[in-house]
């Protein structure tokens, strides 16, 4: 899908069900930025709000490609970021935090994700966004919240990740294997949130009142790996002579593996009949899942890698789907970015590099599908500052003389 294509254009004639939704964003890297994309692509009107000069500290990941400006755009920013509008405004500058206040009124929610306590040092906390507008919904995401022991220190996903306890229950010797499956500390935090905003704007309809929505990275992170705790409490230990009775493997094949899940001892037989093994059946190994994995590597390995060798990943899968064993191929890039289900569903959309890279930056689109909202056009992201004059003129009323010596100041770009 590429950006300004409607994938169902039949739902267009609805419109989105959060049109007329404005949305004041001090955002930064991934945790909110996601969230608010994901508002956007509901239809909200995002404005985002970076320094005027180095931009929000996403756009310096890397990789990156480089803007008409000839400033570097990282990926991290590029994933986040469609659909919105970009004002460069000095927070730190007394003027700068003036000009913000003055749009809080005009906007129903306004948002920000630094370490907690740094807005309210700004003099742009929750009492002064509500003092501003009564029926804001004021949101903030934090590593940990507005109150915690470790309210000071800084996060990012792998941080919390780890201080999940998902680390540790994965890899229990030897290092951690950091940040395993991408931004997820970002992403649950930012889905949580969308889901608080939601909340609060329909308590709003009910009671014409805003409010504040704290929601702290490690909080979705625990909510994520509910298993580690969870699991523990039940008597789970990382003990082999207490096994956990679970086969969640990949198991080689001709071309890779295929990953297979089996949590029912009727799921085992019929592993065991499809591999040709039904002398499992009556194996006391196998009366029940806690003999799986003590005889994991010895026996159940390699006669699965037996029956796979002759198979490629998706013959393997297929059948072991047909015979009601949950599995699928563990793909590459290149093969999730070819795969038939990701272009049906349109969950990566194209957008053409504004340098000479040869091929167009892919983004995952919305998971969300919605029988009667459109998905789509999206529009790329903002260039650092691109909106600063349109949006300040048109909802502060600021003339161009005005304008230029804000800029001129630097407290705006």
């Amino acid at each position: 899908m590429k950006l300004g294509e409607i994938a169902n254009e039949g739902a267009a004639p609805y419109g989105k069900p959060l049109d007329g939704i404005r949305v004041l964003a001090a955002e930064q890297m991934q945790a909110l930025p996601y969230a608010t994309q994901l508002l956007a692509r509901l239809g909200a009107e995002v404005v985002k709000v970076e320094h005027p000069t180095a931009g929000e500290s996403g756009r310096g990941s890397s990789p990156f490609m480089v803007d008409p400006e000839g400033r570097r755009v990282g990926a991290t920013f590029l994933r986040n970021n469609f659909n919105k509008r970009s004002v460069g405004l000095d927070l730190k500058a007394p003027e700068g935090r003036a000009l913000f206040l003055d749009l809080v009124p005009h906007f129903d929610v306004v948002a920000e994700n630094f370490k907690a306590g740094t807005m309210e040092r700004l003099g742009l906390g929750y009492d002064v966004i509500a003092e501003r507008n009564p029926r804001a919904i004021h949101v903030s995401l934090s590593g940990f919240g507005v109150e915690s022991p470790y309210r000071d220190w800084s996060a990012y996903a792998s941080i919390v990740e780890a201080m999940s306890g998902i680390y540790a229950y994965k890899t229990p010797d030897g290092p951690p294997t950091t940040i395993p499956v991408g931004a997820l500390g970002d992403i649950s935090t930012a889905l949580f949130a969308v889901i608080g905003i939601l909340a609060a704007l329909r308590h709003r309809d009910r009671t014409g009142e805003g409010q504040h929505v704290d929601v702290a990275m490690l909080d979705a992170m625990l909510a994520m790996t509910d298993l580690v705790t969870n699991l523990w409490s039940l008597g789970a230990r990382p003990d082999p002579d207490k096994p956990l009775g679970v086969i969640c493997e990949g198991f080689r094949c001709s071309d890779g593996y295929v990953v297979a899940q089996i949590v029912r001892e009727h799921q085992f037989t019929k592993l065991a009949d499809l591999i040709g093994r039904p002398d499992w059946h009556d194996d006391p190994r196998f009366a029940d899942r806690y003999g799986w994995e003590p005889n994991l590597e010895s026996e159940i390995r390699p006669a699965v890698e037996a029956w796979a060798a002759s198979r490629t990943r998706a013959e393997a899968a297929a059948e072991l789907n047909a015979a009601g064993i949950a599995s699928g191929p563990s793909l590459t890039a290149p093969e999730v970015i070819a795969d038939p289900h990701v272009a049906q569903h349109h969950m990566l959309v194209e957008m053409e590099r504004s340098d000479e890279g040869p091929d167009p930056v892919l983004v995952p689109g919305n998971p969300v599908k919605l029988s009667k909202v459109a998905e789509g056009p999206e529009t790329r992201v903002p260039w650092l500052g691109e909106h600063t004059d349109e949006v300040l003129a048109a909802e502060l009323g600021l003339s161009a003389d005005r304008l230029a010596a804000l800029r001129e100041a630097g407290v705006i770009g």
